[in-house]
């Protein structure tokens, strides 16, 4: 596998070796010494979701405001996805800007980004299913949303209609009132995440 760090400090992309005989094909996921040689970040999964989206779902923007910053892979096992990483680290360089990748479950690119990076994705096939392996477990309450649809945050859906959004997600506020609450994570430099 390959992983290579995006333009955002901290995140990467991790393209597999892919094997391919009459059976099938096969493909080495994830390793955790790998992640943590080439990240600098150990990680440990603490717990497993899996979202399904019909075509035309929006989920996101999320990141969390937990102490630790807890990681997470992402992974589409099945269909496609537009994916946007978005930087929401208060005094980072590239706070506001976004990288943005299809996931497409045939060639199994995945995400590795810390809690803090701001996350949404577009389904765009019916019952696609995106894996999400979490560096911790789900505290309520430390999820901030951001509104996908901000035009500050200019992402671009390529829509060509309203998407499928949760209440939640369609209700959620501007990148600036977010700004303005003070819930927003605190930019750390990648060299002060890593640990011994």
């Amino acid at each position: 596998m390959r992983i290579d760090e995006t333009a955002l400090s901290g995140t990467f992309r991790i393209v597999p070796e892919r094997f391919e005989d009459e059976r099938g094909h096969f493909w080495e996921a994830a390793r955790h010494s790998r992640l943590t040689e080439e990240t600098g970040l150990p990680f440990t999964v603490r717990q497993v979701n899996n979202s399904v989206s019909r075509r035309g779902t929006l989920r996101g923007v999320h990141c969390n405001d937990v102490p630790g910053d807890a990681g997470k892979l992402v992974t589409c096992v099945r269909g496609s996805i537009l994916d946007f990483m978005v930087d929401l680290r208060t005094g980072s360089p590239t706070f506001g800007r976004h990288v943005m990748t299809r996931l497409d479950a045939r060639d199994g690119i995945a995400l590795y980004m810390p809690g803090s990076i701001g996350h949404a994705f577009l389904a765009l096939e019916d019952d696609t299913c995106v894996n999400y392996l979490l560096a911790a477990e789900y505290v309520p309450g430390a999820m901030v949303d951001v509104d996908a649809l901000d035009p500050e945050l200019a992402l671009p859906w390529g829509l060509t209609g309203p998407p499928v959004r949760s209440p939640k997600d369609a209700a959620a506020p501007s990148l600036a009132e977010v700004v303005a609450s003070g819930r927003l994570p605190r930019h750390t430099p990648h060299e002060e995440l890593i640990r011994p």
